[in-house]
């Protein structure tokens, strides 16, 4: 049994690992033997994805010291076995869970923290799957507003930039005394 200096210390740094990051999954991988747990956790790790299994008491503990961010509905799904996946993209542990689950029944979702966001239950799996994080919705704003000038710019190189080019020093002539 752990001491309540034990405890203190592994909620501290639950605290802490919470507070690094934007991304974490809850899920329940009880039923897993140890070659399946091994393999999930080779995966998350090949993912860049850090997973380990919490007392839910301690968990609940560490979200409450939290100020500025409201885990509050996360709360409920601590009950069961639980294994918190830290990752730095919000796509990463989903991809890993549906892959993992072509083989296995487990781990199930019971929620998601993702950039402010708070998913709850295993049925959003598919759509955290193909969500996409903050630096490609931010390159795919790029692209968009790239499309524009890009279009310009070759139209002005291709035969319509001649054609404008001739226009204008059809103007010019024109003015010329």
């Amino acid at each position: 049994m752990a001491t309540r200096t034990e405890k203190d210390q592994q909620i501290a740094t639950l605290v802490e690992e919470i507070q690094a990051t934007n991304v974490f999954y809850l899920a329940d991988t009880s039923a897993l033997d140890s070659e399946a747990t091994s393999n999930l956790r080779r995966s998350c790790n090949k993912s860049g994805i850090r997973m380990k299994v919490v007392k839910n008491t301690l968990l609940r503990k560490a979200l409450e010291r939290i100020e500025g961010k409201d885990y509050g509905q996360l709360l409920d799904s601590l009950s069961g076995p639980t294994s918190i996946m830290f990752a730095e993209k919000g796509n990463a542990p989903a991809k890993v869970i549906k892959e993992f689950r072509k083989t296995h029944e487990k781990p199930v979702l019971k929620g998601a923290w993702v950039d402010e966001a708070i998913f709850l239950g295993d049925d959003q799996i598919a759509m955290l799957s193909v969500l996409k994080g903050k630096e490609e919705l931010i390159g795919d704003i790029i692209m968009l507003l790239q499309s524009p000038i890009k279009n310009v710019i070759s139209g002005l190189q291709g035969a319509a930039g001649h054609k404008v080019a001739g226009l204008v020093k059809a103007l010019e002539e024109r003015q010329a005394p």
